[in-house]
């Protein structure tokens, strides 16, 4: 029996995202040796467990978890040895049945120390913790601030300092902070577990001071070893900086499991919750749905059909504004509101055609009204992102189409539910920004591995920017041979590909993770039953929108 067409390019979507989940499988296998295996060995070898070892020592077996930012620092520091996942671990899961968010440094990584991109993930996971109101629970072993990019680490506001002005806020507004010191903590980093609600030491291995010995031997002429000067006996029995001490990392973990434990419910967002019930289609069935080649046009409710709950689509203005599919569905339960891009090429109810991926004012217009919609019901929103931008084109312009972008832009920013979003393709332009890209606070945003974010595609770009350096040698007095403009296209082209993948994006925490596709639905399951600690703090307003 002959293949149809159909089957033929489902068949070849699936090879091609298969071959892309591998890729990314392999990738994270070597992130998640950390420093190296004899690192991780001379690491062991002091009785002490990985970062990784911890929080699987912590979290509640078989319950649902999330990590945030494993390729975080991917490809970067390349001239300092690099820093694999940061240099520190970050899991939403579950401890005593109690949701919460877990930091562990990464010691077998430069001793743990913070490179940029570690404050940055660290003031993210604070960030996770004080919009949703989860636990925090910090497991410390850093060798502080990597003194040779200390200037990009210690004094602005968003570097090292804002670690513990969060702390004292997030204490303020009684979010549980518990931190364990499981190795080194030295100079400011020593506040951290002081700054928390409660703070546990393991003997001989944990340490904290200001200065360690080397130091205040230089600084005042005192002789004395780390232990005396900082250890858990040190700190439990003489300064009493510390609550609790333990013997081992193990007996460490079974102490913050019981604080935990005791911890007491407070209220909740209130958001609609029903059995789970199975997607129409099996998960895995995404991977041939979606095609690998941009300029095709797809079914977006076909992606829908993989995440959702079977039969809990209704969907908003079926008929209107067609290159956004805008509804409410149920996703394990959880009532969701959808915005998603539509590939597909339609007509308007005046026979004009639209292209798939584009936002258009009708669009635009018809997201703002259900975003605004979702926010009166409180129903959180989920985006689903394959756009290449708003309409351009004096038709678009003379319709006002920078003011239904607004419209939008408005409506999606002052949303008080939470929003989540998944980029599956294309995130360029400003249509990054209306289906609630990385500046407008989505409470989780993944990415694809098929995802690509960018002010405009590869292609366009190195369009553009060939353009301009063909003109700038010209006016040199260069002659450009076709032959010559080809080699500088591929050079422009290749190095902005390289900035447009979405592992660029993930290294840097613009997205919070590259996801299986086939884990959609469970990423955001994950994101609701976290937000669901934190009611909105204030109504809904859109303040002022020009109709």
């Amino acid at each position: 029996m002959a293949i149809s067409k159909k089957e033929l390019d489902f068949n070849k979507n699936d090879d091609q995202m298969r071959l892309k989940i591998k890729h990314l499988e392999r990738e994270l296998e070597k992130i998640y040796l950390g420093g190296g295996k004899s690192k991780i060995e001379k690491h062991k070898a002091k009785g002490k467990l990985t970062a990784r070892e911890r929080i699987d020592g912590l979290l509640d077996k078989g319950t649902p978890r999330f990590e945030v930012g494993a390729l975080a620092g991917y490809g970067m520091y390349k001239e300092h040895g690099g820093c694999p996942s940061g240099g520190v671990v970050v899991v939403i899961g579950y401890v005593s049945g109690k949701q919460c968010i877990v930091v562990a440094n990464d010691a077998t990584v430069k001793a743990g120390a913070w490179f940029p991109i570690t404050g940055k993930k660290n003031l993210r996971a604070q960030e996770i913790a004080m919009e949703n109101r989860l636990p925090i629970i910090y497991l410390v072993d850093s060798a502080g601030v990597y003194l040779p990019m200390q200037d990009e680490i210690f004094p602005d506001k968003e570097h090292f300092g804002r670690i513990f002005r969060n702390n004292a806020v997030m204490s303020a507004e009684g979010i549980p902070q518990i931190a364990a010191v499981m190795g080194s903590c030295v100079a400011g980093g020593a506040y951290l577990p002081i700054m928390s609600d409660e703070s546990l030491i393991v003997n001989k291995t944990g340490t904290i001071f200001l200065a360690g010995s080397y130091l205040v031997k230089a600084a005042i002429g005192e002789s004395i070893d780390n232990e005396t000067l900082g250890g858990a006996h040190t700190h439990t029995e003489i300064s009493g900086v510390c609550d609790y001490n333990a013997e081992n990392d193990e007996e460490c973990l079974a102490a913050i499991r019981d604080i935990m434990d005791k911890i007491g419910k407070k209220e909740t967002a209130g958001f609609d919750k029903k059995e789970s019930i199975a997607p129409k289609i099996s998960a895995k069935e995404v991977y041939g749905i979606l095609p690998q080649d941009r300029a095709k046009p797809y079914e977006i409710k076909d992606i829908l059909d993989c995440i959702i709950d079977e039969g809990s689509f209704t969907e908003y203005k079926k008929s209107y504004g067609k290159t956004i599919v805008t509804g409410y569905a149920r996703i394990d339960g959880w009532a969701v509101g959808i915005v998603a891009n539509q590939r597909m090429i339609s007509k308007t109810a005046k026979g004009e055609m639209q292209f798939g991926g584009v936002i258009y004012s009708d669009s635009a217009d018809k997201a703002a009204r259900f975003i605004m919609n979702c926010n009166q019901k409180n129903i959180p929103l989920v985006f689903i992102q394959d756009v290449s931008g708003f309409m351009v084109g004096s038709k678009s312009e003379h319709g006002g189409i920078i003011k239904d972008g607004a419209k939008m832009v408005n409506a999606m920013a002052n949303s008080v539910v939470p929003k989540f979003t998944v980029v599956v393709g294309n995130s360029y332009g400003a249509g990054n920004y209306a289906m609630c890209g990385k500046a407008y606070d989505p409470r989780l945003i993944v990415a694809w591995p098929t995802a690509e974010l960018a002010v405009m595609s590869g292609a366009s770009a190195a369009k553009t920017l060939l353009q301009i350096e063909v003109a700038s040698l010209k006016a040199r007095g260069e002659e450009i041979t076709p032959e010559r403009e080809k080699e500088l296209y591929d050079r422009i082209k290749n190095r902005y590909d390289e900035q447009i993948s979405p592992y660029y994006a993930a290294s840097r925490l613009w997205v919070d993770a590259i996801i299986d596709p086939k884990d959609t639905r469970e990423v955001i399951s994950i994101g609701i039953a976290a937000a669901e600690h934190k009611k909105a703090e204030k109504p809904y307003n859109v303040g002022v929108i020009q109709t």
